[in-house]
């Protein structure tokens, strides 16, 4: 598996996912999120049109898109790890919270703050809806350790997304259960792992762009 992803995106959903499964073989891509070149100097967008990560090709040549997808490519190419589900109504489960992240959380909350391009009205309003869905998430979690019963790729990028209140203002002290949560994954081994790694690559990225300017 060849997985294109920019640092501390929601691709790192799925380094954390591929950790998870025990994929050895997987290889990693570096997409500059900015100029979408890749680390060879080629576009990335003849690999992915839109230029959006993660983008995943499979063992057998198949390029997939979209998070959830992706993350369940992965944990389908890993059946024996469980992080993809372990029959029909685990799996329904997980996809409902992969939905709540991706449409609720990933893209209604943070991608209007994290857009260099978004107005005051756009960030206004994601705040309000992040006092919302963030409240839900909060109720769901309390008295659990995961989304589920145990880590699955819900979880994966879940904490992708947690992550980027860093980066927006939004403060967790106000939810406990959230911040328990979060503190508690980010400890989590293919967590620490794949997080640690794409901050670091985060640093180098970010000098290298001070010395550009």
């Amino acid at each position: 598996m060849d997985l294109y992803f920019s640092p501390l995106a929601c691709s790192m959903a799925t380094r954390i996912a591929l950790y998870e499964a025990g994929a050895s073989k997987a290889r990693f891509h570096y997409v500059d999120g900015r100029t979408k070149i890749l680390e060879d100097g080629s576009d990335y967008r003849t690999v992915n049109p839109i230029g959006q990560v993660p983008a995943l090709r499979t063992d057998d040549g198949q390029l997939l898109t979209q998070n959830p997808v992706v993350l369940f490519a992965v944990a389908d190419a890993h059946p024996k790890s469980g992080i993809g589900g372990r029959d029909a109504k685990d799996r329904n489960a997980i996809l409902q919270w992969l939905a709540f992240i991706s449409s609720e959380l990933h893209k209604v909350v943070f991608t209007p703050l994290l857009d260099s391009t978004s107005n005051d009205g756009a960030r206004q309003y994601a705040r309000e809806k992040a006092v919302r869905y963030l409240g839900y998430l909060n109720e769901k979690l309390e008295g659990r350790e995961y989304l589920l019963d145990r880590f699955t790729i819900a979880d994966a990028y879940l904490f992708t997304v947690l992550n980027w209140g860093r980066a927006t203002g939004l403060d967790y002290a106000q939810y406990p259960a959230i911040a328990a949560y979060f503190g508690r994954i980010q400890k989590h081994p293919s967590v620490a792992r794949a997080f640690a790694e794409e901050l670091a690559l985060y640093g180098a990225e970010q000098e290298r762009r001070k010395a550009a300017a």
